[in-house]
């Protein structure tokens, strides 16, 4: 008798059933201090349901320490079925609240299913996860952000009901081929991605000796991006608005703050975005191309594709003006963030065994990386990435646009947030 596979279809990420439940039960504070002040009252109602309960059947406390302890428990006991269902709820729901921090939400089945005819989310999300896992990215269920908190990954059930609510300004752009689920971790140190990627690589020819990879150094990166986000001072500035001295960007701990402030208008800790796939609408990544071998998509509001031989200046004037005007083709795109390219690069790697951006094709290009700015080296120094076929590696690099006699290799890659 599986008691906890309700639980289970709750939540569609990996929970966290150790230590924190155990605590949930045993040490209550160092839980319930954690939560959001909101959600406090809804965590005592929901432990408090199940202890009312354990006394009532005389079921150690002790057992409470995890489901799978509680579970066998509840079956060596005569419990009426309508009062097992109930408490199996309480406990799936006290689980997702410790987990997510936040309480769990019944949505309309049309919501998924909607989601899953369009996007084919289930299938995406799943394959996402189990590549943040196996890299080592994902843990319990969720990731360290560079403040020290725990952000755990947006569910299944989360995105979709984001998709569903802004299906309306979503469709223009899933009819111009924005498919492609992307899952980034932002909240975390780009050190440590860096690392992630670098392991990553290595890990991947061990798997596929025909890779050709520089084993020995597979991923270079400019001294500007080594304790961008951490350091002091900080390198790197989010969502400029300028490549000059004046970029007006955020650091990565303002944009966290803000999202744990207004956790309704975003995935505090995490970036979800639809991309352009390059293979049946959701796997890999559409490549860059080259000036006059763009295509168009879409009927409602046809998208020339963004080609090479513009400057990141205009690249980026490009998607401001295209925020003030819903009837421009590029309206809701964002540029890349180095965590971005980071996680588009594994795992267009694992779909399409190519790398991403390698311009020495001659068809792909290398990408300006537009949602960033180097804060002391933004007037001279423009932030890119792309796979160095000469080097045989992954590169988080930098342009200096003087040294430029043309942009024939180098573009930008778009997406839309959701």
């Amino acid at each position: 008798m599986r008691l906890f596979s309700r639980a289970s279809s709750e939540s569609s990420h990996p929970s966290e059933t150790g230590r924190s439940l155990s605590e949930a039960f045993l040490n209550t504070s160092s839980v319930r201090d954690t939560l959001p002040e909101q959600y406090r009252t809804h965590f005592d109602e929901l432990r408090s349901g199940i202890l009312t309960f354990c006394h009532e059947f005389k079921i150690p406390v002790e057992t409470l320490r995890s489901k799978e302890a509680f579970g066998l428990e509840l079956t060596s006991k005569r419990i009426p079925t309508e009062r097992m269902r109930e408490v199996v709820s309480l406990f799936a729901r006290l689980e997702y609240l410790v987990t997510n921090r936040e309480p769990f939400k019944e949505i309309p089945s049309e919501y998924l299913e909607e989601a899953e005819r369009l996007y084919h989310l289930r299938e995406q999300y799943t394959s996402q996860v189990t590549l943040l896992e196996q890299a080592g990215i994902l843990k319990d269920g969720a990731i360290i952000g560079i403040d020290g908190n725990k952000y755990p990954i947006p569910t299944l059930e989360q995105i979709a009901t984001r998709l569903f609510e802004r299906e309306s300004e979503l469709s223009t752009k899933r009819d111009q081929g924005f498919t492609k689920l992307l899952l980034v971790p932002f909240g975390m140190s780009l050190d440590v991605l860096r690392e992630v990627l670098r392991q990553f690589l290595l890990s991947y020819k061990i798997d596929h000796p025909d890779f050709d990879l520089d084993t020995d150094d597979p991923l270079w990166a400019w001294k500007g991006y080594e304790e961008a986000d951490i350091g002091n001072p900080l390198r790197i500035m989010y969502h400029p608005k300028s490549f000059d001295g004046n970029h007006r960007g955020q650091t990565k701990r303002q944009i966290l703050e803000t999202q744990a402030e207004h956790p309704e208008d975003s995935f505090p800790g995490w970036r979800i975005h639809l991309f352009q796939a390059l293979q049946d609408n959701t796997l890999g990544f559409c490549g860059i191309p080259r000036q006059g071998q763009g295509k168009t998509q879409g009927k409602e509001i046809p998208r020339p594709d963004l080609e090479t031989n513009k400057t990141l200046i205009q690249y980026l004037f490009t998607l401001q003006k295209a925020q003030e005007d819903p009837n421009s083709p590029y309206h809701n795109e964002s540029g890349l963030t180095p965590e971005d390219w980071i996680l588009a690069f594994m795992t267009h790697l694992t779909e399409i065994g190519q790398p991403l951006d390698d311009y020495g094709n001659s068809k792909e290009s290398i990408t300006y990386l537009t949602g960033v700015c180097f804060s002391s080296f933004s007037s001279d120094r423009l932030p890119c990435a792309y796979w160095d076929y000469n080097g045989r590696r992954a590169a988080l690099g930098r342009i200096d646009p003087d040294s430029l006699d043309d942009h024939d290799f180098i573009g930008i890659r778009s997406s839309v947030i959701v």
